[in-house]
């Protein structure tokens, strides 16, 4: 007798724009100088393939940050670390 085995859901992540308005201006980005590190850590990662990162993550339960954004954070938390 052969189990069936179930499908595992998608991960479901948080909402992620690092475009989005504010309700009242400024923008996010032009608060941020254009050769500030962020800004290189941001290109570096997006150009990235970091879908091993997604199989990771099980599906169902509340949504989960996502793993990019978590990544840009973590990185650019030790650029400040080891900066000082």
């Amino acid at each position: 007798m052969k189990r069936k085995m179930r499908k595992t859901p998608e991960p479901v992540f948080k909402e992620y724009n690092q475009d989005q308005g504010w309700l009242f201006p400024p923008n996010l980005n032009d608060m941020v100088p254009g050769n500030h590190i962020v800004r290189t850590v941001n290109h570096i990662i997006d150009s990235m393939d970091l879908s091993f990162l997604k199989k990771m993550y099980k599906g169902g339960g509340s949504s989960s940050y996502h793993p990019k954004m978590l990544l840009k954070l973590l990185v650019f938390a030790y650029t400040q670390v080891f900066a000082a």
